[in-house]
């Protein structure tokens, strides 16, 4: 450990440790920490080995998986409520079995449990905001309007954006993964004083590394191939807007082919990867979405997992050979590698708008890969795209034919040029982005805040404890009175 602070216990709380940006954000924020010599365990409501992340999965970190009496929703419904319900589970066990036996809770994405915490275990809390969950329960966020839904959904959230606003508020110290969800945050979360300190989210460089050396791995071997490969990698959900790099790879083949030149990708292919979870009707039906889209485009595709995967593949008409999209349900570490530093691999087509941060372009960038990503949001603090000699990467409208024509810039440069750009991009990603910068960031506020001693109780606590305590003695005398 880095000379100066002292080992920390630190409890991670995340619901759901499957994968996705969130899931990667608190596996690396546990091994950066672990890694400079603090104790860390994650607590969840929710893993699936056969659906997470390696590091999760192999014992590298300690993971507590505390079964919930709760389901994820009822009839597709009350999904909100219901992981309340789950993390209050999960932090009744903490109470009563390991709460005050660390130094500093690390909660993110759900704050309800923040002021429980605190109050009976006398343990510092600090929250870490991938963006407000108000703003995100009817659908994608869009920045300047806010959607309310129906009457009935504006009445449900009443109380839980209350809620989320008033835990929130009560953490000893909260975090946000870029400087547009800090921003965003003050705006929509007005009572909280509190100015989130910006992180950037970390990542494993080493997990990056190419993957060519293991051709015998049979993940690798999926997902190898010499056809010049355009990549997208997020979760298949409708927000992440995977149709996007649909919709732009149908339009660069249309452009390509009136052209000269067209034989240069006449053999590309799309891999859109990502997290798939069967028992979530959204990732089901963008699933049945892009592959819809994809069959009005005339274009080919397959559906894969990994060989290992359990993940059950839903029954389309698929064409294994040569596809020119292969969607990948829930890749691997090495699949990811693979593809983000292969030869062959073009450019990696980051489609979500207004994102909270995206781990994606960063992810990119490590590996020297062009990135053409959305003009809002996250992306537009980690890919610079101008000036042109300083640019990591592309960052445009969400347009179809605005997309094909950046697309069509990419694979238009020299070998000169890429490999400047390359160089520029892992720089950029090293420096700023990398777990170990993270890690540090984090240990640095963490101590601050544990140092601030033990959590007091509130004066209104002994008043409340008097009161049963008198109440309970009324009680015996009347009895034996």
């Amino acid at each position: 450990m880095a000379s100066g602070p002292s080992k920390l216990r630190v409890a991670f709380i995340h619901p759901d440790l499957g994968i996705g940006g969130a899931e990667r954000l608190v596996v690396d924020a546990a091994l950066g920490l672990q890694k400079l010599g603090h104790d860390v365990v994650i607590y969840t409501s929710y893993h699936d080995p056969g659906h997470c992340f390696d590091e999760t999965r192999d014992g590298t970190l300690k993971i507590r998986h505390i079964v919930s009496p709760f389901p994820r929703s009822f009839k597709g419904k009350f999904h909100s409520a219901l992981a309340h319900a789950r993390q209050l589970h999960l932090t009744k066990y903490l109470i009563q079995h390991e709460g005050s036996s660390y130094d500093i809770y690390f909660v993110d994405i759900l704050s309800t449990c923040v002021p429980i915490l605190r109050l009976f275990t006398g343990v510092r809390v600090a929250f870490y905001c991938h963006f407000p969950d108000k703003l995100l329960a009817n659908g994608a966020y869009v920045e300047g309007k806010m959607k309310k839904g129906g009457l009935l959904k504006q009445l449900y959230r009443l109380p839980m954006d209350w809620l989320e606003e008033r835990t929130t508020g009560s953490a000893d110290i909260i975090f946000a993964n870029s400087k547009f969800t800090s921003r965003v945050f003050k705006l929509h979360l007005p009572s909280i004083e509190q100015t989130p300190r910006v992180v950037y989210p970390g990542i494993n460089l080493a997990a990056y590394e190419p993957q060519a050396g293991r051709t015998g791995d049979p993940d690798v071997a999926q997902v190898t191939s010499d056809r010049p490969t355009f990549v997208s990698i997020n979760r298949f959900e409708a927000k992440k807007n995977a149709m996007l790099a649909v919709e732009a790879f149908s339009a660069l083949r249309t452009r390509l082919a009136n052209k000269e030149n067209s034989n240069v990708l006449k053999n590309a292919r799309l891999v859109i990867s990502g997290g798939y979870d069967p028992r979530v009707e959204d990732n089901i039906m963008t699933l049945a979405g892009l592959i819809d889209r994809a069959k009005s485009s005339s274009l080919t595709f397959d559906v894969i997992k990994p060989p290992g995967s359990n993940t059950n593949i839903p029954p389309f008409v698929l064409t294994p050979e040569n596809p020119d999209i292969i969607f990948l349900l829930n890749f691997t570490t090495p699949q990811r590698a693979t593809l983000l530093s292969a030869p062959s691999t073009v450019a990696l087509l980051y489609t979500p708008t207004n994102e909270h941060f995206g781990i994606g372009p960063v992810e990119a960038m490590v590996c020297g890969l062009p990135v053409l990503a959305c003009d809002s949001g996250g992306p537009t603090e980690s890919v610079l795209d101008e000036p042109a000699k300083e640019r990591t990467g592309w960052l445009r409208h969400p347009d179809p034919e605005v997309w094909a024509a950046a697309l069509e810039e990419i694979i238009s440069m020299s070998p000169e040029e890429r490999s400047e750009l390359g160089k520029r991009s892992q720089a950029r990603a090293r420096e700023n982005f990398g777990m170990e910068a993270m890690a540090k960031a984090l240990e640095h506020s963490l101590t601050e805040v544990v140092a601030l001693g033990r959590v007091p109780t509130p004066t209104w606590v002994y008043g409340l404890v008097a009161a049963v305590m008198l109440l309970i003695a009324y009680i015996v005398g009347l009895i034996f009175q």
